[in-house]
């Protein structure tokens, strides 16, 4: 199964000006907040793990009739190394039977967009 989102940077740059920290904390790990905070584009990273998120949540609900939540997923990686997805949430992580969800992240200026599959 696959999902898939694209949302536009200022959006997120937004909701971290109106709401600030109590927006990052709902839907950011502390490990995501710190690999962002450590970039020099930090909305852009922000943005493409949003994005990312909402894939991943598309395609569980899809494969599974699983809602995940934000917080529940986790998408972790360094600079040039693939981004992974660690799920906080037993039903999900015993729905994947063994299987994985591959991500894909991509952001620039205006837009970021993520794509998860489910294999």
């Amino acid at each position: 199964m696959i999902g898939v989102d694209i949302v536009k940077n200022e959006r997120i740059e937004e909701a971290v000006k109106k709401f600030g920290n109590r927006f990052l904390k709902r839907i950011y790990t502390d490990k995501e907040l710190e690999y962002c905070n450590s970039h020099e584009a930090t909305i852009p990273c922000l943005s493409a793990r949003w994005a990312c998120k909402e894939a991943v949540l598309k395609a569980f609900y899809i494969e599974f009739g699983i809602l995940l939540r934000f917080k529940e997923i986790e998408v972790l990686g360094n600079r040039g190394r693939p981004a992974r997805i660690v799920l906080h949430r037993k039903e999900a992580v015993e729905a994947l039977k063994g299987r994985e969800v591959l991500v894909s992240l991509s952001h620039e200026r205006d837009y970021s967009v993520a794509v998860a599959c489910i294999r």
